[in-house]
């Protein structure tokens, strides 16, 4: 399987396999390419319906002019992307990146959340992202704000008095529990809904089903969350020759 970056020749290639309606997938095995790559390719460069081989060529030649310019003196190391090699970290945050575009995230705040995940305090100034992302802090403002509103952020002062953005361990369990409880509202409605339609008829007892079904998935999404929050704040190992890192409750 051929490594290194996509050429124009297979940006074009996908953009007449999309064009054609193949799947991921069948793109990348005439390729010879993993299916993720073809996924972060399309999603990276305007999605499938707006794909454009010649625009994803000179947007790939513009990001790697940028990362070749030197990081500029006196930055703080603790803004770079953690990790020993700093080309598969990059590569590693662009997926993380597509993957949350997929799960319905804008691309900024895709890219914002992906920076806190990927820093090793979990947490970064408005200044730092401004730095990671190259963006506006304008930007980062609207994105942050919005993530805030989506619970999937929150905002803390340090020994500075600057606002940091932290992604703490409990970021997923609340998620998940949030999912399940608007699920319980979507169950109330479709149970509401027999009464009006008539029990007995198909459309009472389909809408009847529905709300028994997310009852049933909402119960044990919230007990499967409870169960597994303990791993949420699963200490790290220790590194070869060295201690392993805090958890939550350590200094």
């Amino acid at each position: 399987m051929p490594g290194g970056r996509l050429t124009q020749s297979e940006r074009q290639q996908i953009a007449s396999g999309l064009a054609d309606g193949d799947a991921y997938a069948e793109i990348a095995r005439r390729l010879e390419r993993p299916t993720s790559t073809v996924t972060r390719e399309v999603m990276r460069n305007g999605g499938p319906t707006a794909y454009r081989a010649a625009l994803a060529q000179r947007a790939t030649e513009h990001r790697t002019h940028r990362r070749r310019q030197a990081v500029p003196r006196g930055s703080d190391a603790s803004v770079q992307a953690p990790g020993g090699d700093a080309e598969a970290v990059r590569e590693y945050e662009e997926m993380f990146t597509t993957v949350l575009m997929q799960s319905g995230l804008p691309k900024m705040l895709a890219r914002v959340l992906t920076c806190l995940y990927t820093s090793n305090e979990g947490s970064l100034t408005a200044a730092e992202l401004v730095q990671r992302l190259q963006v506006s802090p304008a930007s980062v403002s609207k994105a942050i704000t919005a993530l805030e509103g989506m619970t999937l952020v929150r905002r803390e002062r340090d020994e500075r008095r600057r606002e940091r953005y932290v992604v703490d361990n409990d970021i997923w369990y609340q998620s998940m529990v949030d999912s399940a409880r608007a699920n319980v509202q979507l169950a109330e409605t479709a149970r509401q809904g027999v009464a009006v339609l008539g029990r007995g008829t198909p459309a009472a007892a389909r809408l009847e089903n529905i709300a028994r079904f997310l009852d049933f998935v909402g119960e044990s999404i919230i007990r499967a969350a409870e169960q597994a929050r303990e791993i949420l704040y699963t200490k790290a190992e220790a590194a070869p020759g060295g201690a392993a890192e805090p958890g939550p409750d350590q200094g």
